[in-house]
């Protein structure tokens, strides 16, 4: 496969999304995938603290800035993005989860949780399940208990060692 495999964990707003990728990921690692997360935030978030030095650089009015030490960085420049930009920053993930991504062609596991959402909100044909604890189906897509993160993950190898396609 030339691409990681790419998957959105999507839902409405407070549906459990960051939540559910927290607590697949040991069950993905342990699986031996290498995983990035992306995530959309549709407000303007602030890349570094206040009073830290990148981010004293950016409040300055630098265009981009990097921080770095011995295992990890970060680069923060001003332009614009989108997930296929933010995804080419990782040809050597095995496995990349979007955050959101709802109303997308992604292939999708969705949360519908009681409280929060009642019916799912996205186009079934993208889902590969459903995870909630509403008496919920649609035809065609698996249903995951709301909070089991080991079947969530599965859902997910499954479709990575199945050769998950690269769609957008």
């Amino acid at each position: 496969m030339d691409r990681p495999v790419v998957v959105a964990v999507s839902g409405v707003k407070n549906s459990g999304k960051t939540t559910l990728i927290v607590e697949m990921l040991p069950h993905l690692t342990a699986a031996g995938l290498q995983v990035a997360v992306i995530k959309h935030d549709g407000h303007c978030f602030l890349p570094d603290p206040p009073g830290t030095d990148t981010g004293r650089f950016m409040a300055a009015g630098a265009w981009g800035t990097s921080i770095f030490d011995g295992e990890k960085y970060k680069i923060v420049k001003r332009e614009t993005a989108d997930e296929n930009a933010l995804i080419a920053q990782f040809p050597e993930a095995d496995l990349i989860l979007l955050e959101g991504f709802k109303h997308t062609a992604w292939p999708k596991l969705e949360l519908v949780r009681p409280g929060n959402s009642e019916r799912s909100v996205c186009d079934a044909s993208t889902l590969l399940a459903l995870v909630t604890d509403l008496p919920l189906e649609l035809p065609g897509v698996r249903r995951i208990p709301f909070g089991d993160a080991a079947a969530a993950a599965q859902v997910i190898l499954d479709y990575v060692n199945q050769g998950g396609e690269y769609r957008a």
